[in-house]
């Protein structure tokens, strides 16, 4: 019985022999090493190992029979040796799941197992991201929930309203051009490689939004980016006609950000493709903008009350008035993955502009093979 894994294996540590030696017990274990090059564009950092040292120490562990560097690159980049290698099984952990590596072991008919998270007995949780942290402290991440594309004056002019945010700890590495502010954050590490200042959010906020954005830019990232990153907890941003919004309202009260941990899932679906066109084909007017932001107000006022039923219908309606005013943001593969939650989730939206990135679910019941989210809270 042949089993087959993938993944980057960078610092490797005893989280990852724990999921070798439990992915061992389904047959004799073979694994599949990224590239440089794919994590550079996937993760949009460099290995602290390289791919020859990272092959070399997966070789040596006694659970491994045998392992090679991927043939290709991407979210999928094991996909020939896939094929060419026919395993039993192909098995990930939670944080590895993606429906991608999913239908593709379907229509080879590859098992398909999806692993918990465990450290060995004794030892503590380990991930390279959180060994990442231990070495160099990260920058947080920010999912947009309701009302984005607001903070684009094109829209805003036409009818004002809110676009409502949360700051993430980087409790994974996520992917890039995936919705998660990646591009603001990168540049945020120019100004802080290690980690924010302590200064207020919101001065920090337009500190990075000015940087990011210098003159002459053809595009203009919108500062929901950067205030998600900088602000912590959930915050929305009020504008009106400008690129910085007119007020931010924070929320850092534990028992609303402990609720939305509980009811947010991810599910990991491929970065955005290069070159996608998300500002063509387009249906601006006003009456498309005063759906987006009746809902982003709607959907603020039920996440106060706690109220799971109405903060799942604003949060499809935020959705829905998305992708009527840029249709580019969902296709037929991101609308099938959709179709696969709706017995379960309440209410869904892609992660920031959309194209693919990660698919957003609000759930009261545990989403299978989804991650969770961990908001970042203000520590005065």
């Amino acid at each position: 019985m042949k089993v087959f894994v993938s993944g980057c294996f960078d610092l490797l540590h005893s989280g990852h022999v724990a999921f070798f030696k439990e992915a061992a017990q389904y047959g004799d274990l073979y694994v599949g090493l990224g590239s440089d090059d794919t994590i550079q564009d996937l993760k949009g950092r460099q290995t602290i190992y390289s791919e020859h040292e990272r092959l070399y120490m997966v070789r040596s562990i006694k659970y491994v029979k045998d392992a090679w560097i991927n043939t290709g690159n991407g979210i999928l980049d094991f996909k020939d040796d896939l094929k060419r290698f026919n395993p039993n099984r192909y098995v990930v952990n939670e944080d590895g799941h993606s429906p991608a590596k999913e239908d593709l072991c379907n229509t080879l008919g590859i098992e398909y197992i999806v692993l918990k998270r465990i450290p060995a007995a004794g030892l503590p949780k380990r991930s390279t991201t959180q060994i990442r942290s231990d070495v160099r402290s990260q920058l947080p991440y920010r999912l947009d929930l309701a009302g984005t594309w607001i903070d684009q004056p094109y829209l805003s002019k036409l009818n004002s309203g809110w676009a409502i945010t949360i700051s993430l700890e980087p409790i994974i590495e996520y992917n890039e051009r995936s919705g998660m502010s990646t591009s603001t954050r990168n540049a945020a590490k120019q100004l802080w490689p290690n980690q924010l200042p302590l200064e207020k959010p919101e001065k920090l906020a337009e500190i990075l939004f000015r940087f990011e954005n210098k003159p002459g830019n053809k595009l203009v990232s919108g500062a929901q980016d950067s205030i998600g990153i900088c602000v912590p907890g959930l915050s929305r941003h009020f504008y009106n006609g400008e690129y910085w919004p007119d007020k931010i309202e924070k929320v850092y009260d534990e028992v609303i950000l402990d609720w939305l941990e509980k009811h947010i899932y991810l599910i990991t679906l491929w970065p955005r493709p290069i070159g996608t066109d998300l500002l063509s084909n387009t249906n601006i007017s006003v009456e498309n903008i005063k759906e987006l932001t009746a809902a982003s107000a709607l959907c603020w006022n039920a996440i106060l009350e706690k109220d799971l039923e109405t903060f799942g219908k604003a949060f499809l309606a935020s959705f829905n008035a998305q992708t009527k005013i840029f249709p580019n943001m969902i296709n037929k593969e991101i609308e099938r993955e959709i179709n696969k939650h709706k017995d379960t989730a309440i209410a869904w939206k892609l992660s920031g502009a959309g194209g693919g990135g990660y698919l957003v679910l609000v759930s009261e019941k545990p989403i299978k093979n989804a991650m969770k989210v961990k908001i970042r809270r203000w520590i005065i």
